[in-house]
């Protein structure tokens, strides 16, 4: 379910941002730039909802609610790390020098209260 739900969020954002950059600003020309004519587009008429203004408010929508699912699910308690448990590494036992008497234990180093 994760990682449908990662692949659908990846295909949202990048659909979002298509559609952003598709839409014209409010400047819509050259003089906005640079604040030549530019009343008109601050103060003027609102135009009318477009095609690109309401795909990107369901984009915005589902990218929203595909963030908040991911972390909803991720955050749950029986979810694991991406590494599972078999691909950790093994825990080994400290080798003994060669030269050392095997019948003698490995020696330990004392509690940190104990050192001096």
């Amino acid at each position: 379910m994760i990682t449908f739900l990662t692949i659908i969020h990846v295909i949202v954002s990048v659909f979002l941002i298509l559609v952003v950059l598709l839409q014209q600003g409010k400047g819509q020309d050259f003089a906005g730039a640079f604040g030549g004519g530019g009343s008109q587009a601050n103060v003027g008429a609102r135009s009318g909802t477009t095609v690109l203004h309401k795909l990107t408010t369901v984009a915005s929508v589902m990218f929203m609610l595909t963030s908040l699912s991911l972390t909803i699910l991720i955050s749950q308690p029986g979810v694991g790390s991406v590494i599972s448990d078999d691909a950790r590494a093994p825990v080994t036992e400290p080798v003994a020098d060669a030269d050392a008497d095997p019948a003698l234990p490995l020696e330990e180093t004392p509690p940190a209260g104990d050192r001096k």
